[in-house]
């Protein structure tokens, strides 16, 4: 039997489009292989699916790709708030961790062609249990491609900090893939940065341009971030934001703001404001505009506001024990996440895999 073609992705930092490099290789590794794996080793954000405790991008990646019959060997390792300390209380043993990792990966193998193994946050993240990204890529004895964000000195300071930690376990980082790429700045940025790291022994891959469709929430994600169900038409939660507005403005101007899909957040005492909104709602131009309401403040909804916001239909979010700067700041903090029933971006990543992965040029590459 041959040997399964592992590829492992770690990233410089956290919310580098990991998570989306991984899911345009899985796409093109489909492609190509008959049998295609993923595994994440390990990871702290879970949740519940298929009666497993699962990290939530395996959740993601078994649901977009229908991997549930691999699921048990897929996340084996799920962190809890207290590992850490357990590990070094000397009660959860770093080895057997590791033993989870590696059996887990070669039960994998035994069924797939190809598999893909997706890292954690930074390479750091995971030293102090002893399974950083660097460490479990030397345990699984797999290639590294290393997603970075888009620029030239802000990558190669950050790869310079990165590479010692990949070295000191031996191994090999065959090529960055550079995502987050200014559309017209591309070939440019492509270029420098291929110049200055000339004397490294990885290649520069040019990855995702810089998409607002994939970096900006939807409805579900917003409703998710602030823990609020969402009221009004549940049939646009997937609808993405592309901008958020503080309707603090005249109800006139705040209407003249809105020049691309927005989320508005406003007080529960601007009558007006929310009366209005309602009304343009339903007007088809500022249906596309208007992409939800978030409605702070502790003051009740008038009644007629309401009637008129509920037969409205506009998707709307009552958010009654935060203010207005509460909720610009967390939801402007949050860094929008994939999940599966986001299936305007997925299929958008899909398709842009096509036209932006050589997947033929990774696959010779981690060969070598």
């Amino acid at each position: 039997m041959s040997k399964a073609r592992k590829l492992f992705i770690a990233a410089v930092d956290k919310d580098t489009g990991k998570t989306t490099t991984s899911i345009a290789l899985m796409a093109l590794a489909l492609k190509k292989y008959e049998r295609v794996g993923y595994i994440k080793p390990f990871g702290g954000q879970t949740v519940n699916y298929k009666g497993r405790v699962v990290d939530k991008d395996v959740a993601l990646m078994a649901q977009v790709f229908g991997l549930n019959k691999n699921l048990k060997y897929m996340s084996p390792v799920v962190l809890s708030s207290d590992t850490t300390h357990k590990v070094v209380d000397g009660l959860i043993s770093p080895q057997d961790l590791q033993d989870q990792i590696v059996q887990a990966c070669a039960e994998l193998e035994k069924k797939c062609d190809f598999i893909l193994i997706e890292g954690s946050g930074h390479p750091g993240v995971g030293s102090v249990i002893q399974i950083s990204n660097a460490r479990i890529a030397n345990l699984l004895q797999a290639p590294v491609v290393m997603v970075t964000g888009g620029g030239l000195g802000n990558v190669v300071d950050r790869l310079a900090m990165t590479q010692l930690l990949f070295e000191k376990e031996n191994v090999d980082v065959k090529a960055i893939l550079v995502n987050m790429l200014v559309p017209e700045k591309r070939e440019r940025n492509l270029d420098y940065l291929s110049r200055a790291l000339k004397d490294e022994p990885f290649k520069v891959i040019g990855g995702f341009d810089y998409q607002p469709i994939l970096a900006n929430p939807t409805l579900r994600r917003i409703s998710s971030v602030l823990g609020l169900p969402l009221h009004g038409n549940k049939r646009e939660l997937h609808r993405i934001i592309y901008q958020v507005q503080v309707g603090a403005a005249s109800t006139q101007r705040v209407a003249e703001l809105i020049q691309e899909p927005s989320l508005i957040i406003l007080t529960s005492s601007r009558d007006e404001l929310i009366v209005t909104l309602s009304h343009l709602y339903k007007m088809p131009h500022y249906k596309d505009l208007i992409v939800g309401l978030v409605i702070s403040g502790a003051t009740a909804i008038s009644p007629m506001s309401q009637q008129i916001l509920d037969d409205s239909n506009i998707p709307y979010i009552r958010a009654d024990k935060m203010i207005t700067a509460e909720l610009y700041q967390t939801i402007n903090k949050d860094v929008s996440k994939i999940v599966a029933e986001d299936r305007e971006k997925i299929d958008l990543i899909k398709s842009l895999a096509e036209k932006r992965f050589d997947f033929d040029m990774i696959d010779d590459l981690i060969s070598t």
